[in-house]
């Protein structure tokens, strides 16, 4: 983990002078839980040390980003897509859904709109581009990274207490080994996203 000194303060956005809004998502990857998304404007004088991708973050990090973020951003919002729309409309889908409800929910209608990673689709007439890695390029797609990040693990942790078992108050719902193994032993349950590879193979062998 690099400490504070090492990080170079990242830009607002890619354009000053445009009320420019940040996306993320996350949970993509997970074989449990919505899909979590942000959308984030900031000032463009916003400057912080700690704000870069979240997950080269530390958890207490991100927390007090997160709240730094909530304080000084022109507008932010999240949301998210559950699991049973996920299996319906496949994760690529419902990432982009659930950034485009983030949009939905500023209190600050966006001149343009950068994207996290190289897959988008269009947001009522607003201009957008993509940027790969972009959550370590511009600050509003790292403030975004933040909130979708914390808000995610938040829902999971408290899921856990509804699904015990399942250790997602630790893996969040990503496919760990422990978390495969509690699939294969005590089931699914209504937050599982059914169209995902829950089990793989070698661990049904081990069973």
């Amino acid at each position: 983990m690099k400490s504070s000194v090492d990080f170079q303060p990242l830009p607002a956005c890619s354009h000053a002078g445009i009320c420019e809004a940040g996306c993320d998502e996350a949970g993509r990857g997970c074989l449990a839980g919505p899909v979590f998304a942000a959308a984030v404007i900031l000032p463009d004088d916003f400057c912080n040390p700690l704000l870069n991708d979240s997950k080269q973050m530390s958890e207490h990090n991100r927390y007090e980003l997160r709240r730094i973020i909530e304080q000084e951003a022109v507008a932010w919002s999240v949301a998210s897509v559950d699991a049973a729309e996920i299996d319906r409309i496949n994760i690529l889908n419902a990432s982009i859904l659930a950034m485009h409800r983030a949009l939905d929910g500023l209190k600050v209608r966006p001149g343009a709109v950068i994207v996290d990673g190289n897959r988008f689709k269009p947001y009522r007439d607003v201009k957008w581009t993509t940027f790969v890695k972009g959550d370590g390029r511009f600050a509003n797609i790292a403030a975004a990274s933040v909130l979708a990040k914390t808000y995610r693990d938040d829902f999971m942790t408290e899921a856990a207490g509804h699904y015990p078992g399942y250790d997602w108050e630790i893996n969040k719902g990503y496919p760990t080994k422990a978390h495969r193994r509690a699939i294969a032993e005590i089931g699914t349950t209504p937050l599982h996203r059914m169209s995902f590879r829950l089990l793989n193979p070698q661990l049904q062998l081990d069973l």
